[in-house]
């Protein structure tokens, strides 16, 4: 089932989401239907938040960025109740975007490299290093769980020049090619 997705200006967006309990009975369902609406609305990553639930989980598939970093070959991941362990490295910029932020795309300043403690879909833990589009999808999809989003990485005046942006999102006042959900 492809969920919508809850965008700007939903309160959810902005709170810290609560950790998973290896028991849920919804879980697979919840992770399956995650992978769904992702891979429908054409996103690496994709956080329960950005799909109305306030837990700490996100799926990424980055494999989409092998031809530049042939280590992405196949990356296709779910990151259960993580946690950032530690980020090193040179910061660098890239445009980024968010499915939560239709029609906004902006260059964000973040360090190469990140550390995680994470579990997988069946609950095995997990403690990883990743650099480059890896990391940045991480430290992006990871924010969401903190209720941050990458607008808020930007300067105040980039933040400012994208305010009636933001409004219209807000709003409704968007079409993307997926189905959304407004406040």
């Amino acid at each position: 089932m492809k969920y919508p997705v809850t965008v700007y200006g939903d309160p959810l967006l902005r709170k810290k989401a609560k950790e998973i309990d290896k028991d849920d009975p919804n879980l697979k369902e919840i992770i399956e239907n995650m992978w769904e609406t992702m891979y429908y609305s054409d996103g690496v990553g994709l956080a329960a938040p950005q799909v109305g639930k306030s837990i700490r989980l996100f799926v990424i598939d980055a494999s989409s960025g092998a031809d530049e970093e042939p280590e992405l070959e196949g990356f296709k991941k779910v990151f259960i109740n993580p946690e950032i362990i530690d980020t090193d490295g040179e910061e660098w910029i890239m445009n980024e975007g968010c499915l939560s932020l239709p029609e906004i795309r902006e260059d964000v300043s973040r360090p190469d490299e990140v550390t995680i403690r994470y579990f997988d879909e069946n609950f095995e833990e997990h403690e990883e290093t990743y650099r480059g589009f890896a990391g940045r999808v991480i430290q992006h999809e990871y924010d969401h769980l903190e209720g941050v989003l990458f607008i808020d990485h930007l300067s105040p005046l980039r933040k400012r020049l994208l305010k009636g942006k933001l409004q219209n999102i807000a709003k409704g006042k968007v079409i993307p090619h997926y189905r959304i959900k407004v406040p």
